[in-house]
Order: C-alpha cells, then structure tokens, then sequence
C-alpha cells in the first residue's frame, strides 16, 4: 500500500513513474521543509520495511519460516526479503537528497538489527534463530543505506544471501535427518554423526557472527566503518548498536552450534541415532554455498564498492556530501578492530557460557523473568498488535459489521425483508379471490374508474 502510494506521489511530483525522469528532477524537488520529495521517499521506505521485515513490519517473517527450508533460503533470506532494501539502494538518486528520511532509514535500521538479534537469543527452533537473524541482517543494510553507502549495502546483501541460504540449507538437512525435529535443545549430538552438516552450519554461522576473512567480515565491518565514518550523530549510533548487535549475533550463532551439534544429546538415543548425513544431491549445493559463503567477501569487495566503480551501472548515485566511505578509510586503526573484536568476544562468551560454565548460565540471565517475558515473547509487538489491532478488528467484524449490518439492516432489507414482504402481500392479495361474480365486477368498474381519473387528469 505505501509503495502504491509513493508512485502515486511520484506520478504527481514528477508526471512519470520512470527512474529516469524522478533521479532527474529529484535535485529539483528536495528543497524546503517537508517536501514532496520527503513524503515520497517516506512512502517507499515504508513500503521497504514492511518488504524487508523491519522492526514495527517484521512479525511475518519469523511465522513464514513455517514453510520449507529451500523456500526459507531461496526467498525468505536470499531474493523476495530483500527486495525492500533492494528498492532503497536502486532510489538512492531520490533518498539522497531527503536527509530528513535517512535519519529515519538510520535509526529503524539499527533498532532493527539490536531488537531482532536480541529476540533470537531466546528462540529455541532453529529455522526461527536463523529468520531474525535475517531481520538483524536487513537492519545493517538499512542503516547503511541511511548513512548514504548504497553500495556497502548492496554489497552485504550480496554475501547475506550466500551464508544465509546455507544456514536454511543446513538447518533443513538437519530437521530432515533427524525426524523433523526442530528444537535443538533436543539435538545435541548429531554433530558427530552429521559432520558434513555441521562444518557447512559452522562456517555459516561464523560468516553470519562476521569473524574475519569469511564473506560477513568484509561488508558487516565496512558498514559499521562508514557508520563512525560520516561523523554524525546517526551514525555513532548505529556504530555502537551495530557493535553490540555484532557480540550478541556472535553470541546466538555459537549457542545454536553447541545446543544443536555439540552438547549431550537431549532427546531419545533412538531419535539422534537414526539421525542421517543427507543425500549427495544436497550436499552439492551446501558445498558450493561454503565456498560463497567464504570467498564472496574478498573476491568481490573492490568490485561492488567504492567510488568509480562501474560494476553497478551507474544505478548508485551518492552525492559529493554523503562519501562517508571515504571518510571511513581514514580511522584510526583501534575503530576499525572494534567490530571484530565484538564479534570474538561474542564467540568467547557463548562457548564459557554454555560449554564451561554448563547450565548455570540459565540461572543467570536465560531464566530471568524480565529477560524472559521480554525476548521470548518477541518484545511484546504480537501481543501488542494482538490486542490493539487484531482483537478489537475481529471483535468489530462481527458486532458491527456481522451481527448489525449484515445480518442486520442488510438482512432486513435485503432477502428475509424482502421474502416477508411478498408474503405478506401475497396473503392480501390472496383475500380477493373470493369465487363470486359481483366483487370481480366491482373490482373492474373500480379499475376502469382509476384509470379514467388518471387519463383525464394527465
């Protein structure tokens, strides 16, 4: 609906909906509070968080995770998700010159990829740890496009989909092998009889946490440089948030490696036991998803970014103002192994949590009340937009536009109305047959009267 309407907005802006006519103008338009060209490129933002599940629009994806794990990976993570951010990154010649909208690209972006990344630490199915990851991951891309690196973030899009469409490979070939069991607290174990799965599920996890030299190191920390890079207040913000989201995806990604793969089996032995390696018409596409997943980063960075890079087309336009990415290059050398060594430390602390320290790290904060009612219950949007939206819509339908108007007036009015109506007419008219000569005689001359009356006045 709300990219509908930004094409609308755009048709009366610009007399076209064609690119090339709106990138033209658009230097034409942005001038001036509030401007057209803001509510326009407000509208297609709109449109692109709830295309590409960001926080306020994101409750979707996590329940089409029920679906199979290919449709998961092929366009839930790697091709229909994006196309919101897709959409951002092709109209950055109109974002660009509405920085009142980028503010606003920024700030969703970065609460997106922290909120997200914190529900999924406490998600216990594995196509569902993964799906918010996803949302963690369109949130760097967002804020990216916010700071005005549309390549950066077409960049991260690009490696996104190699190791996250091995994640949704992987976690299928496991679901498949051990008898459709999703829960991997009831999977630890299998690792040892499902290596090959395994080693695909760690190196795409390790891209996903953004350990360095795998593909997730290359666009994720060049993001968070741009971000310190524009020296504005967005964007120190999203460099923090981006950082903290950084240790907490660590964080998750090994907790899914060691309940899932490395710790005692928690269910039956008969269950892990029948557990199988998949087929090898499926190990070939895991196999050249782990290579994508590893070398994608550093074989295409210098192609898909920088300045002057012609493998775009020219689609990307950054004004003169925005090169943050530039500014990014020259950081001091600490800023720059922050992210990194965020994302270590995320490693470091989830395998003392849960392979020295054991259970006791549930006592310490997995168990907490607050912290538990707030992440597993997905910080309360469901029950949010339950009881604010979907409840009083439904409890509306039927008191008012059920129960009142169509069973109703337009009951009323329309067939049972209607049908006791001609009964009832039926009835009088049924009176008049009465089988003697003399009142059909009266019922004539008082016919002929009417009509007489009625000819002579007109």
């Amino acid at each position: 609906m709300f990219i509908v309407l930004g094409i609308g907005v755009c048709f009366a802006c610009f007399g076209s909906s064609k690119f090339s006519v709106a990138f033209a103008l658009a230097p034409h338009a942005g001038c001036g509070g509030l401007g057209v060209l803001d509510v326009l490129c407000l509208l297609l933002f709109l449109g692109a968080m709830g295309k590409s599940a960001q926080l306020g629009l994101h409750t979707w994806l996590p329940d089409a995770m029920e679906g199979p794990t290919p449709v998961s990976a092929l366009i839930h993570a790697a091709t229909m998700v994006t196309a919101g951010v897709f959409l951002v990154i092709r109209c950055s010649p109109l974002f660009d010159y509405s920085p009142k909208v980028l503010g606003i690209v920024t700030l969703v972006g970065a609460l997106t990829a922290f909120a997200a990344a914190t529900i999924a630490l406490a998600q216990y199915d594995i196509k569902k740890v993964i799906a918010y990851s996803t949302c963690s991951q369109l949130g760097y891309m967002f804020f990216a496009c916010g700071l005005s690196g549309y390549s950066i973030s077409f960049f991260h899009l690009f490696n996104h989909a190699f190791f996250k469409a091995l994640l949704f490979l992987s976690a299928g070939a496991v679901i498949h092998g051990v008898s459709d069991e999703q829960d991997f607290r009831r999977l630890g174990g299998v690792g040892r009889l499902m290596p090959v799965t395994y080693v695909c599920t760690l190196v795409g996890s390790l891209s996903l946490a953004g350990l360095p030299f795998l593909s997730g190191f290359y666009s994720k920390d060049l993001i968070l440089e741009t971000a310190l890079g524009s020296y504005l207040i967005g964007g120190s913000f999203a460099f923090w948030v981006g950082c903290v989201t950084a240790f907490i995806t660590a964080f998750y990604s090994f907790r899914l490696l060691y309940l899932g793969f490395l710790q005692a089996p928690g269910a039956s032995p008969a269950l892990v036991y029948r557990s199988l390696e998949p087929a090898q018409p499926t190990l070939v596409p895991l196999a050249s998803l782990v290579f994508g997943s590893v070398l994608t980063g550093y074989t295409f960075s210098d192609l898909l970014i920088g300045q002057g890079s012609a493998a775009l087309g020219g689609a990307i336009l950054t004004s003169p103002a925005s090169l943050h990415l530039v500014s990014g290059e020259f950081l001091p050398l600490l800023y720059k192994e922050v992210p990194a060594l965020f994302s270590v430390l995320g490693l470091v602390a989830s395998l003392s949590a849960y392979s020295l320290a054991g259970r006791f790290v549930s006592v310490l904060w997995l168990r907490s009340p607050f912290v538990t009612s707030l992440l597993s219950r997905r910080w309360y949007f469901d029950t949010l937009y339950n009881s604010l939206i979907t409840q009083p819509t439904l409890g509306a339908g039927y008191r008012v536009f059920f129960r009142s108007l169509d069973k109703g007036l337009l009951e009323r009015l329309g067939p049972t109305g209607l049908a006791r109506l001609i009964r009832g007419l039926s009835g009088m008219v049924r009176q008049t047959q009465t089988g003697v000569v003399t009142d059909y005689l009266t019922y004539t001359l008082l016919a002929f009267t009417a009509l007489s009356t009625v000819t002579g006045v007109w």
